[in-house]
């Protein structure tokens, strides 16, 4: 009896011993949301031999921020209380815990209309009853709470709307059930867009955000333009500043490159056709559709077909 009682003393004080030296958790958990775009998805060989997707050219766009939990509290409250809870005092929510709540973006940003510069930012909310404000500032944030640093705020404390460089209001969405721990989320990915939601308690409020993907896309067209390599994807950058109205003129260049590797692509000859007369140049794309139409006579089939009535229609309406 007496040895089993010295060894669960041993093991009470053991567990102590040890819970001691563990590291307090904190009381709010670090959360990051991530997502990449303006990349584009590429085929090649992995060391294995076989084919594999990889996701190149991408940018970041990262949130850090503290995940408070609700642990039974009323969060919110109403009336002139609504929200004096989480502000504790600050003039408005640092949209997380501890440290305010950073954005940082490898990509040119639109938000509220307003486009972003790549950096790094912190994010607040505005909230009212039935309206929430997302704020992003140009204010720094402390890591590490320090009154004597006037260069940067600890969480929303010392805000200044003077900083703002994009607010957007939104409403509340109700949820049916609740969400115990802050939830910062990206979600539905396109293209150019993506919603960031912020959900709490029983509540979640999305916002969109776009990415200006001409600002990243322009840079890595042009890069691979200049690269001199062998095949160069000339009709694919033409069309892309075609549609864009970005640089007609190198839209021109580059379809008269494709074409000229590729003579006889009367569908890139009708292309030229269509930048020639978004140019201005009605005379020029007239005689580049003739001649997408001699092309095009050569082929068999729908695409035969389609392609003659296209040319006709631009000549058509050029005349």
């Amino acid at each position: 009896m007496r040895l089993l009682t010295t060894v669960l003393c041993t093991t009470v004080l053991a567990g102590a011993t040890l819970s001691a030296q563990m590291p307090a958790r904190p009381a709010s958990p670090p959360g990051s949301a991530e997502i990449e775009v303006g990349g584009k998805w590429e085929t090649e060989k992995a060391p294995n031999g076989r084919e594999r997707q990889v996701y190149k050219g991408g940018k970041w766009v990262t949130l850090s921020y503290g995940r408070p939990l609700k642990r039974g509290r009323e969060l919110f409250g109403t009336g002139d209380a609504y929200a004096t809870k989480l502000n504790a005092g600050a003039p408005v929510w640092r949209a997380g815990a501890d440290v305010s709540t950073r954005l940082k973006t490898e990509a040119p940003l639109v938000i509220g209309g307003k486009t972003l510069a790549p950096g790094e930012y912190t994010m607040f909310v505005d909230l009212k009853p039935g309206n929430w404000t997302l704020i992003v500032s140009t204010h720094k944030a402390q890591e590490k709470y320090d009154p004597n640093n006037k260069e940067a705020i600890w969480g929303a404390y010392g805000y200044d709307a003077k900083n703002d460089v994009a607010r957007v209001t939104a409403k509340p969405v109700a949820l049916t059930n609740g969400v115990e721990t802050l939830s910062i989320t990206f979600n539905d990915l396109r293209d150019e867009s993506a919603t960031l939601n912020v959900a709490w308690e029983k509540v979640r409020v999305p916002v969109t955000i776009s990415v200006d993907v001409k600002s990243v896309l322009v840079p890595q067209i042009e890069a691979t333009m200049a690269s001199g390599g062998e095949k160069l994807p000339y009709f694919n950058a033409a069309m892309y500043y075609f549609e864009n109205n970005i640089d007609l003129n190198k839209a021109l260049a580059w379809m008269d490159a494709g074409i000229a590797a590729n003579p006889a692509a009367f569908y890139m000859v009708y292309r030229k056709a269509l930048i020639q007369e978004k140019m201005g140049d009605k005379a020029g794309a007239i005689a580049t559709a003739k001649l997408s139409i001699e092309g095009a006579n050569k082929a068999d089939g729908a695409v035969k077909e389609e392609y003659i009535a296209l040319n006709e229609a631009l000549i058509a309406r050029l005349k």
